[in-house]
């Protein structure tokens, strides 16, 4: 049984303007903005612009058009915040851990030896997020 899109869902307020959010990348086919919940200093999530509510019910196109962005911001969190390494996550339906049904990928910057911290522990501070967009926007020649 498949569940359909919720046009109402957070990250499609954010597309229609609705809900602010620290963008650090946009084209015509995604965007790119931080988490406020992070995990770590500079997560990012990139989302495709087209309703999508998870990876499996995603046209094939819009995948790849997420993919590609999602590898160019990834590069850019990772010099920005001068990271050993990046974790990619996308969830998919509840028992995959999904809590925003629109297709999403975190892009979380990693250091060695330093935990992720818990995606519910509270709303990062806005200047803060602001920041961290700036010097991603700036690793991509965008600031």
């Amino acid at each position: 049984m498949s569940i359909a899109y919720d046009p109402d869902n957070i990250f499609a307020k954010i597309l229609r303007g609705e809900i602010p959010a620290h963008k650090v990348y946009e084209d015509e086919d995604t965007l790119a903005f931080m988490d406020v919940m992070p995990q770590a200093e500079g997560h990012t999530l990139v989302i495709p612009k087209t309703p999508s509510r998870g990876f499996l019910d995603a046209e094939p196109e819009v995948l790849a058009k997420l993919v590609k962005v999602a590898q160019r911001v990834g590069r850019a969190v990772k010099t920005a915040f001068d990271a050993d390494g990046l974790t990619l996550f996308q969830y998919n339906e509840p028992a995959g851990g999904q809590t925003v049904f629109h297709l999403h990928m975190h892009i979380v910057p990693r250091r060695e030896g330093v935990p992720l911290k818990r995606h519910e522990g509270g709303m990062a501070d806005k200047d803060v997020l602001a920041a961290h967009a700036d010097r991603i926007r700036a690793a991509l020649g965008q600031a």
